[in-house]
């Protein structure tokens, strides 16, 4: 049915340092969790640009702030930092998960990258027991990472798009591929779910992340919201129960 819409996918990945150890990522989905999570990274880690990749192919969008334009999806490294953060701006379709995952993960092999953590966050129905993280993981990852680790597996499911090639293609490579999900909102940006990752990651890479300003962030925006639903269920209350003749 979408097979009219599809172009052949030509991904290139264009880099000025070599690329450390770990990759994590951050994609543009649903509550933007993980993209969010991401950029917080790479802004208080003070991570310098390093390269970006381009999907020929994909329609395209350009951000741009202060007026200068930037690669939607751009790599982020430190010389004293052994990891490599990758911020995806763009969505990436399902339907070029695949071809996007063989090409990071031929760089990476080819670079020397041992692991890929990926950061996201899913839209199911969920309750204030479900806010935390959960991994979808590959044995050697496991085994590397999360041996000891508070962080509780994903029960059963399906993941989709870049997501799950990148780790499906890994369960027979040697590298070790983590999913980090946690459930979204995804009416908005999810900034709560942006600091569960944030934590998970510095519990498990203990990279001196401080987590408190967009803690502050998450509980100004919970409040933000919290204030609003009051003001429309009033506005809703004071309305007549008959609007014809309003």
């Amino acid at each position: 049915m979408f097979g009219m819409f599809r172009r052949e996918a030509n991904v290139r990945i264009t880099h000025d340092r070599q690329p450390s150890r770990t990759l994590l990522a951050g994609f543009s989905t649903l509550g933007l969790a993980g993209l969010t999570a991401a950029d917080y990274l790479v802004d208080h880690l003070e991570l310098e640009e390093t390269g970006h990749v381009r999907v020929e192919g994909l329609p395209s969008i350009t951000p741009f702030e202060n007026g200068r334009p930037r690669h939607p999806i751009r790599l982020f490294s430190r010389p004293d930092l052994d990891v490599t953060v990758l911020v995806s701006e763009l969505f990436v379709p399902p339907y070029l998960g695949e071809p996007f995952a063989t090409e990071v993960l031929d760089w990476t092999e080819s670079h020397g990258t041992e692991e890929i953590a990926i950061l996201s966050g899913i839209p199911i129905a969920h309750g204030p027991e479900d806010h935390r993280t959960f991994y979808i993981a590959t044995d050697d990852y496991r085994n590397r990472r999360l041996e000891g680790s508070d962080v509780p597996s994903m029960g059963a499911g399906f993941l989709d798009g870049a997501h799950a090639a990148l780790i499906e293609q890994a369960i027979d490579s040697p590298l070790g591929v983590g999913v980090f999900v946690t459930p979204v909102h995804p009416q908005s940006v999810d900034v709560e779910a942006a600091l569960r990752l944030v934590e998970t990651i510095e519990d498990i890479y203990d990279l001196g992340v401080d987590s408190e300003p967009l803690k502050q962030f998450a509980e100004e925006v919970r409040q933000y919201y919290t204030e609003l639903a009051d003001r429309i269920e009033r506005q809703e209350v004071d309305m007549p129960d008959d609007r014809m003749y309003m």
